[in-house]
């Protein structure tokens, strides 16, 4: 009996490998391929270990080895969704905590109205508002720029944390916060000393998900960006379809790389704090 037990085990972990080697592959291959050479990619083994460790094609998809004015790398556009995400991120976040934390414990007539209307605002379709967005944007002077993408990526992102936030503080007892009424402790001291040590888990789990689509969005970035304000997604794009001769395979995936690693940084970091955070509240105790 033992025996089986250990043989299923075996066949159990051995068929899990097997998936997630084929999980793994294509990211292999796009590793392997960024480290070769022109010449090696073209003998046409894609999984073969590179001859040598080269980084060519890394500096030149992030432009310290680009020469020409048509050919400059990411690195511009990496600066410029740091400049648009890392606001964007802590506004909507800060924002959906004090929403969320309003409307689970400070109850008012017409509050789960304004929250019913926020999801709401949550399913609209990107499509939906790109025409009113860029008319607001181009009345307020800040159409193509920095400041212009993080209103939106901020704006949009603000019924999502709401959601979050508020389910999360659900779960926390009503009893604290009038213990702490009755203290004489007004709306943002209780929310300070209250429920802002309590965060960190759905916080993260904020941070990740607005991290992760503002960095990788593509529709706002290429509307509603201008020359000086394209994101990275809009710089690999140009980059992968904009090729002078030989297309250099080991540099666009190499540039595919540099883009997704920030959202991987984060994913490891704060990892930890997402399935925390996410089941957190789902039953109030």
């Amino acid at each position: 009996m033992r025996h089986e037990h250990t043989l299923a085990r075996l066949a159990i972990y051995g068929l899990l490998f097997l998936f997630a080697a084929l999980f793994l592959m294509p990211f292999y291959v796009v590793i392997v391929t960024s480290l070769k050479t022109l010449p090696e990619l073209r003998q046409g083994n894609m999984l073969a270990l590179p001859e040598g460790l080269t980084f060519a094609a890394w500096a030149k998809a992030w432009g310290t080895a680009c020469t020409g004015a048509a050919c400059e790398g990411l690195r511009p556009f990496f600066m410029n969704s740091v400049m648009i995400v890392i606001p964007s991120v802590l506004i909507s976040s800060g924002l959906g905590a004090i929403n969320g934390y309003a409307l689970s414990q400070w109850r008012f007539p017409g509050s789960e109205v304004i929250f019913t209307m926020l999801l709401f605002g949550f399913f609209i379709p990107f499509q939906a508002i790109l025409l009113p967005a860029a008319q607001f944007l181009g009345f307020v002077g800040l159409a193509n720029t920095i400041p212009g993408l993080i209103i939106i990526q901020t704006v949009y992102g603000i019924a999502f944390c709401t959601m979050l936030f508020r389910n999360y503080y659900v779960a926390i007892p009503g009893e604290l916060v009038k213990a702490a009424r009755v203290d004489g402790a007004g709306f943002f001291l209780i929310f300070r000393r209250i429920f802002l040590p309590l965060t960190l888990p759905i916080f993260m789990v904020c941070v990740i998900w607005q991290f992760t689509h503002i960095w990788n969005d593509f529709l706002f970035g290429v509307v509603f960006s201008g020359p000086d304000s394209r994101p990275i997604t809009v710089g690999l794009n140009n980059l992968v379809n904009t090729s002078e001769g030989v297309k250099e395979y080991n540099v666009d995936t190499a540039a595919a790389l540099i883009t997704a690693l920030p959202t991987l940084l984060v994913y490891i970091v704060g990892g930890r704090y997402f399935l925390r955070g996410l089941t957190a509240g789902a039953v109030k105790g």
